[in-house]
């Protein structure tokens, strides 16, 4: 029974990343800056987990904000620093793998 509830909000997730893409989400890579060199999404930011609160300032007029990782728990860490600093949109993309398939269609 778990494994249909997962596969329905796998793909709900999926549906919402995918509109955020469409609309132009800022789509921030939290990896480090060596796992951002060696491939992500075009088109997006490298803002490792460790500086987001620093740099809160490249978050700010961004409708839509799709945050990637290699395996979706610094994003998630990501998306909890974010939502508690008062930004409402924020969409825990999950790997950049997940990510790029949905850039690249």
């Amino acid at each position: 029974m778990f494994g249909i509830f997962k596969n329905i909000l796998v793909q709900n997730d999926n549906l919402e990343l995918i509109e955020a893409v469409k609309n132009g989400a800022f789509l921030v890579d939290v990896r480090t800056p060596g796992e951002f060199s060696s491939g992500s999404v075009k088109g997006a930011v490298n803002i490792p987990l460790d500086q987001i609160i620093s740099q809160l300032s490249k978050f700010d007029n961004h409708k839509n904000i799709v945050v990637f990782c290699r395996s979706g728990n610094r994003s998630g860490q990501a998306k909890s620093i974010l939502e508690q600093s008062g930004f409402k949109q924020v969409i825990n993309g999950g790997t950049w793998e997940d990510v790029n398939k949905v850039v690249n269609g």
